[in-house]
């Protein structure tokens, strides 16, 4: 038997013996994200996982860059991993991009087994969903739009590639695939996919790829059930509205910023300029890619970029950060203020109190991570401040794109990252869940005004 108390978040499962198991969704869902670390730490450091010994942390990173998807390094993919430990990586990643709930409910269906409450809660913890009566559905869903996603992937770069020989161009057509359609950012090679800055084909790929991932399956679901606009959800229109007006505009603006730039820009032709503009701009959405050196962009791209690896993608998603409607909530939040509207609206629907809250805690919670993490780094690493503060927020914000910080970090710098990346992966607000048990106050007291700005 199973009693829920709304009171009380954790859940607790009596069983005929009368001893209690309580165990709140997130700290599960949090505790199944860490075994699956750890069983990937211990896959790395198996002498057939890599050419050369790692050290145990190096190893524990790099499983919590993939489980996290990332795309953060210590050690490089492509030389130091061999073919088995590069699968491992990949299985890893697809296992945690998809979100280990995913597997489990088709699992569990596969094998006739029924899903109870315990299960659904966690599932609705991990897909950041609110209809427990579709979350079975949700999951067959996912998992069969993201095998068929990543099957057209695979087959365009296994034939673009094909020169390198069909076993090499589908190993890494395959590989790259996961990585880029998980949002992960783990390439075969040092310099990510700077060789192919100016290939149409490759970056139209990959980008597609991660945005495919990064947009949300809720909102690609609603695309297949309603196809017009004016019949899609708010949260669906909130979210193609938002991932289209940030990636125009940080497209348009990295490519005027960086258009002169002879590190950047300036060598390449005026398609190569908007190609690689175009996966710059897109990119920091989580996905963790480049095909420019990252530490030759301007200052002013820079702070763009760590802007939007803040922001994210969308819930339901591959993606990490703040997300999207999180960020459109805040300006609308604003916006009311100033125009003193009491209530909140977007596309002639009211958005809830509640969700307005969770959007202030969400963010609130987010900065204060990534400045204690700025904080720590900058007293246990010699680097420029720059460099740190992007190293910070790349990790929070999963992307894994870096300024050269990774491969030079001290062992407290590297478990600084981890904790990043294993906490910007479930949501600060998961983590958060969990440390505050909410309370029901019968008594109120006088309602008072302070002064605020």
């Amino acid at each position: 038997m199973v009693q829920w108390h709304p009171s009380n978040s954790p859940i607790e499962r009596r069983p005929k013996s009368g001893k209690k198991i309580i165990g709140a969704p997130p700290l599960i869902l949090s505790g199944s994200f860490l075994l699956l670390i750890l069983l990937g730490t211990l896959l790395l450091k198996l002498p057939i996982a890599t050419h050369e010994t790692i050290t145990w942390i190096q190893s524990l990173f790099t499983a919590t860059s993939a489980v996290t998807v990332t795309g953060l390094v210590v050690v490089d993919t492509g030389t130091q991993f061999t073919l088995f430990g590069q699968v491992i990586i990949a299985l890893l990643i697809q296992c945690g991009g998809l979100g280990l709930m995913t597997f489990a409910i088709v699992t569990l269906i596969a094998l006739g087994g029924k899903i109870g409450f315990v299960e659904r809660t966690v599932a609705r913890e991990a897909f950041n969903h609110t209809d427990s009566s579709t979350l079975v559905a949700t999951a067959k869903s996912v998992l069969m739009f993201a095998l068929t996603v990543e099957l057209v992937g695979t087959i365009i770069l296994t034939w673009y590639w094909s020169d390198e020989g069909w076993v090499t161009s589908f190993f890494h057509g395959f590989f790259y695939t996961i990585s880029a359609f998980n949002n992960a950012g783990f390439a075969l090679s040092a310099n990510s996919l700077m060789p192919y800055v100016d290939d149409p084909v490759v970056n139209l790929t990959i980008t597609g790829l991660f945005i495919i991932g990064g947009l949300g399956f809720s909102v690609w679901m609603d695309l297949k059930r309603n196809r017009r606009w004016s019949k899609l959800t708010v949260y669906s229109r909130m979210m193609i509205t938002g991932t289209v007006v940030i990636n125009t505009f940080a497209v348009i603006t990295i490519y005027l910023i960086e258009r002169d730039n002879p590190n950047t820009l300036a060598p390449l032709s005026e398609l190569g300029k908007w190609l690689a503009s175009w996966f710059q701009a897109v990119t920091p959405r989580t996905a963790g890619f480049n095909t420019l050196a990252i530490d030759q962009l301007e200052d002013a791209t820079t702070a763009l970029i760590m802007m939007l690896m803040f922001i994210g993608g969308g819930s339901l998603s591959t993606a990490s950060g703040i997300k999207v409607v999180t960020f459109i909530v805040l300006i609308l939040s604003t916006y009311a203020y100033l125009r003193r509207d009491q209530q909140i609206h977007v596309f002639k629907r009211e958005i809830a109190k509640g969700t307005i809250s969770k959007a202030l805690a969400l963010t609130m919670i987010s900065v204060m991570v990534t400045w204690f993490a700025i904080f720590t780094l900058l007293l246990t690493e010699n680097a420029p401040m720059i460099d740190v503060v992007f190293e910070a927020v790349s990790a929070l914000g999963t992307v894994g794109l870096s300024r050269g910080l990774t491969g030079q970090l001290s062992a407290s710098g590297e478990m600084i990252i981890i904790f990043l990346m294993y906490m910007g992966r479930l949501g600060p607000l998961t983590l958060a869940y969990f440390l505050a048990t909410p309370r029901q106050k019968k008594l109120r007291f006088a309602e008072t005004k302070l002064a605020i700005g």
